[in-house]
């Protein structure tokens, strides 16, 4: 189960990214997490994606 609140779900998802992941789709993959309803509950509150360097900033 994944955090609800947004700020916890930022610092969550980058946590995971930062341990156990190389990417926001093997995340997505793994979790079995909707990327596009991620990326937009995250964006709703300022965060967006880095690919780069593989967390929100």
């Amino acid at each position: 189960m994944i955090p609800t609140d947004p700020m916890m779900l930022y610092s969550f998802i980058n946590m995971k990214l930062r341990d156990q992941y190389p990417s926001l789709d093997a995340l997505c993959d793994d979790m079995d997490i909707d990327k596009d309803v991620l990326l937009s509950t995250l964006a709703a509150s300022g965060f967006e994606y880095s690919e780069e360097n593989n967390r929100f900033w």
